[in-house]
């Protein structure tokens, strides 16, 4: 290789460079000629170093969509497969796959150009798009201190929005040229306006922190398998947390600018790493936003993901969008993986559920505008370079290698591959030449340095064995022609040779495929590259480190018949050709639009939040109350995980009250006119140790155990409970347990209850599904229990153990015990219950139908298995008559004033006492789901804080109230 064929150090903001390549013998990976002698550099020789300085391509600087066309944009460098590499500042890379860039969906293809806006209402009229990426669609070089020169790109995705005649795009990103004084940010801001562009402009620090730092050094590598950089003193962490600071400030910039142009209904599309805390700024400013993001490499594996430091932030913020798209399935199915790993949310098939609110994730693999390359097929240049390269490399086979000469693009196993396929096949010595187009890029960094040293002693290596030729660098080309040189190079080639060993996508493949119409060549594509997913049919796929495989694929093809070459190639050809640009950003918009619409019918059905003051007046109006208190998850102290694995198990398992709450609830139950219940699914010791001094009653296991304030335990469970499944459910239960490593399970009086939220997801998850087979079919399969899943937890209960069936026990309890005359006329029911239990909600509303219930769900909670036989009365009034309820309830103590004392909840007490006492019209009744938002519930609070902060405002105006009331009662009596 020559001098020019290593590029020089250059400068990242360079726009246009020269680069080289280098002319070899026939059995070199370069250029060259069979004949041993200096080859005059021809048109193909400058066309292929041209080919790196042509395409810009629209922003965002490293979308590994890799398409040959596209990598011009690199800062001197050659470009080929239109990735950016990480510190190339490109004018405009946003697609990396060229001018050629865009594709489609993975949802089925629109019925129409346009169908999908069409459907949605939008015939018309347009929709306005802004489109946010690190990178603007332009070169900007400054004439003057008010002038400005632009150059724009032709890049596909460019081409891809100005086809769809329904949206009206405008691209927001950076400029890449530091703008520091205000009449040149005027100037640019004015130019760029004429090409629907909008600036954010960024200091030097900010570049070089955020870009150059955090993105390039840190997420680059990352996301394409080769790790973080190595630490090896503090200043190297703090030099990490200073550059994760920039890169967030440098997304809020860009959100900035987003909302000094943002009007409603506008469509937002995020684009790539750059931007990943984007979507998060801007739900916070307007949750309305409609808002898509899009990466364009590969997002890796839980596992590589979890090791970086700013996962659990990343993740939330990407969350935040609407909808999340990837170039393939894989790469969704990381996503979603690392969600339900790192944040323990859950993953459906749909996307990413956290607490109601869905984020759409989808596989939208990307293509080309493959008529672009079939049409210039037809011009007379394309032909008559396709006439020299066909005389230059007659009676021989053409392969063809497009790549950045970056780590991940596999460039030294290619070479060595075709080395041994050489040293295996020496009758092909002379009958084949690989044409490599590798551009330099990041020159000035080592890992660079070594990866080009490393490219170069191979390839003398081989000239040194299978013949010698003086390199020959390649000369400029005329702008006008490289295109259709590159389409050129690509109709005579035999044999494409994509050997990345990660790629987002690739698209090299992709222009390669379209250009060979008439040939009908082969193409050899790494199985890491995203290509692999759509073209894997009918290319020949390999593990590009096994080089063995890659150099038998390469006899392979050369040998291949001709009607497998046909049929192959008929496979891909389809499919490069039905997938336009137009369609990949018609069907994101539309899908973005849908999801939206959709989301917007889920909330409908998502409970109201609870409306603080009416609740607190209402409650405070009332003359007799009943606050009802689930525990886990509703009166607990949050554990701070910092997103390990399955949280700290130990801490979580200690269910602990929130200590600010010990004052309010304190408060609260010396309240004469209040009953506190705290009512929940846990064992009595646990509600002993957390609620034994305060003045409230207690249920425990759902409410199977009741303890009076300040007495002794009893049992309200329903006599002849069936409990002959319990030795054979354990069994079950243990089984698990030992086979799911950071399982365990409860066993009490009424209830088994396993839980697997410590466990790795997935495992847990097909563990939990096995163990529901096991059961339904052998312990389970006859007997009188109900089983309830939770989102980690399997639990098996007895027939009627539900909350809702326990209230009227636990209620009829209450008021013989407290000789209650007054009927209770408020009633706030809050917790974070399963939907099994939700049917204490349905109890108590006044406005639910008698026959609801009366009639559990599913008819499983059989509530007339009483010790009276007697079936409960419901929550509403018989009569909406107070003066009514008021003598039912006299005539209740009445008939107590002759009963026997009791020790037990099965005394001979009527049990619809409870129910008759109440006096609850709609306006009163408050029942409050805490981070469920598909629930039965009135209201929603959101979380266990939200509970905290409520029942403190509670119980500060209720001293308030009890205060003002006892000075008027002292007046009175004066």
């Amino acid at each position: 290789m020559s001098s020019d064929a290593a590029g020089g150090q250059r400068s990242s903001n360079c726009t246009r460079g020269d680069a080289a390549a280098a002319a070899m013998p026939t059995s070199s990976p370069f250029v060259g000629d069979s004949s041993g002698g200096a080859g005059s550099p021809i048109r193909v020789d400058r066309m292929v170093r041209e080919h790196g300085r042509r395409y810009d391509i629209f922003a965002s600087d490293a979308m590994d969509t890799d398409g040959a066309e596209a990598a011009a944009a690199s800062a001197g460098a050659f470009a080929v497969d239109g990735v950016q590499s990480p510190g190339r500042a490109s004018p405009a890379n946003m697609e990396d796959a060229g001018g050629a860039a865009a594709g489609h969906a993975a949802r089925p293809p629109l019925a129409g150009s346009r169908s999908g806006f069409r459907s949605l209402g939008l015939r018309g009229m347009k929709q306005r798009l802004l489109v946010v990426a690190n990178r603007l669609p332009v070169s900007a070089n400054r004439r003057g201190e008010d002038q400005w020169s632009l150059e724009i790109s032709a890049g596909g995705l460019v081409s891809a929005l100005l086809g769809v005649k329904d949206v009206d795009a405008k691209w927001i990103g950076w400029a890449g040229v530091n703008v520091p004084d205000e009449v040149g940010q005027r100037a640019l801001t004015k130019a760029l306006a004429e090409k629907r562009c909008i600036p954010v402009f960024l200091d030097e620090e900010i570049v070089h922190q955020y870009y150059n730092g955090y993105c390039n050094n840190i997420l680059w590598p990352l996301f394409h398998y080769l790790g973080l950089p190595q630490e090896d003193r503090l200043a190297t962490t703090r030099n990490f947390e200073s550059q994760f600071d920039a890169y967030k400030r440098a997304n809020q910039m860009f959100a900035d600018v987003v909302y000094q142009h943002y009007q409603e209904g506008d469509v937002i599309w995020c684009h790539d790493y750059h931007l990943m805390f984007l979507p998060k700024c801007l739900k916070d400013h307007d949750i309305n936003m409609k808002v898509g993001w899009f990466l364009h490499t590969p997002f890796p594996s839980s596992e590589i993901y979890r090791t970086l430091p700013s996962r659990l932030e990343l993740l939330r913020s990407v969350l935040c969008a609407d909808l999340v798209g990837f170039h393939t399935y894989d790469y969704a199915r990381h996503f979603v993986s690392a969600c339900t790993r790192i944040l323990g949310l859950e993953g459906t098939p749909e996307g990413v559920e956290d607490q109601g609110r869905l984020t759409r994730v989808a596989a939208f693999p990307i293509g080309i505008d493959s008529d672009r390359f079939k049409r210039a097929l037809e011009l007379p240049a394309v032909k008559r370079h396709i006439s020299e390269l066909t005389q230059r490399f007659a009676g021989r086979k053409v392969m063809l290698g497009v790549d950045r000469l970056d780590m991940i693009k596999g460039i030294p196993q290619k070479i060595l591959a075709f080395e041994k396929f050489l040293e295996e096949n020496p009758d092909w010595n002379d009958k084949v030449v690989l044409l490599q187009i590798a551009v330099p890029t990041r020159t000035d960094v080592p890992e660079y340095q070594k990866l080009t040293s490393q490219v170069h002693e191979i390839v003398g290596r081989i000239n040194g064995r299978f013949g010698t030729l003086t390199a020959v660098p390649i000369h400029h080309l005329d702008r006008s022609l490289d295109f259709h040189a590159l389409c050129a190079l690509y109709a005579v080639t035999d044999v494409a040779l994509v050997t990345s060993l990660r790629d987002g996508m690739n698209l090299v493949s992709y222009e390669y495929v379209a250009c060979q119409g008439s040939k009908k060549g082969v193409l050899i594509l790494s199985e890491f590259a995203g290509a692999a997913q759509s073209l894997g049919a009918g290319a020949i796929l390999v593990n590009p480190w096994n080089i063995t495989e890659v150099a038998d694929s390469i006899r392979h093809a050369l040998m291949m018949p001709s009607d497998e070459r046909e049929k192959r190639h008929r496979h891909n050809y389809a499919h490069v050709t039905t997938h336009t640009a137009q369609d990949w950003a018609e069907t994101f918009v539309f899908e973005l639009n849908h999801t939206v619409a959709e989301a917007l019918r889920r909330t409908r059905q998502v409970p109201p939040g609870l409306p603080s003051q009416t609740a607190i007046q209402q409650y405070l109006r009332s003359k007799n109350r009943l606050l009802i208190l689930g525990f886990n998850s509703t009166l607990t102290e949050p554990v701070e995980s910092s997103g390990r694995r399955g949280g700290d198990q130990i801490k979580e398992m200690e269910l602990k009250l929130h200590p600010d709450l010990k004052g309010p609830l304190r408060a609260l139950c010396e309240d004469e006119r209040t009953t506190v219940i705290v009512l929940s699914g846990s064992d009595r010791s646990v509600l002993d140790e957390n609620f034994g001094e305060f003045k409230m009653w207690l249920a425990a296991e759902h409410g199977m155990f009741l303890r009076p304030t300040y007495g002794e335990w009893m049992t309200t469970m329903p006599e002849h409970l069936n409990m002959d499944w319990v030795d054979s459910v354990k069994h079950v239960f243990e089984y698990f347990t030992e086979r799911t490593p950071r399982s365990h399970f409860e066993h009490r009086e009424t209830s088994f209850v396993w839980n697997y939220k410590y466990a790795d997801v997935e495992f847990g998850r097909l563990q939990a599904r096995d163990m529901l087979q096991h059961l339904w079919t052998g312990p389970i399969s006859n007997a009188a229990v109900d089983v309830v899943q939770g989102s980690r937890s399997v639990e098996v209960r007895s027939v009627g153990v539900t909350k809702g069936a326990a209230i009227d026990r636990i209620l009829g309890e209450i008021v013989h015990s407290k000789n209650m005359v007054t009927p209770i006329d408020c009633v706030l029911c809050i917790g974070h219950f399963l939907g099994k239990d939700e049917d204490i909600y349905v109890f108590f509303d006044p406005e639910y139908p008698s026959e609801s219930k009366t009639k559990p769900e599913g008819g499983s909670a059989s509530l007339d298995r009483r010790p009276n036989g007697r079936a409960p009365s419901n929550g509403r009034s018989n009569s909406r008559n107070p003066q009514s309820r008021t003598q039912k309830a006299q005539q209740a103590a009445s008939e107590r004033s002759s009963s026997s004392s009791h020790s037990s909840a099965s005394s001979n007490h009527d049990w619809r006492e409870g129910s008759s006492v109440l006096d609850l019209k709609g306006e009163n009744y408050f029942s409050c789901a805490v981070g469920r938002k598909r629930s039965n519930a009135r209201y929603l609070l959101s979380s266990s804080e939200e509970v905290v902060s409520f029942l403190k405002v509670l119980a500060t105006a209720t001293a308030g109230f009890q205060s003002s009331r006892a000075d008027y009662m002292f007046l009175d009596r004066q």
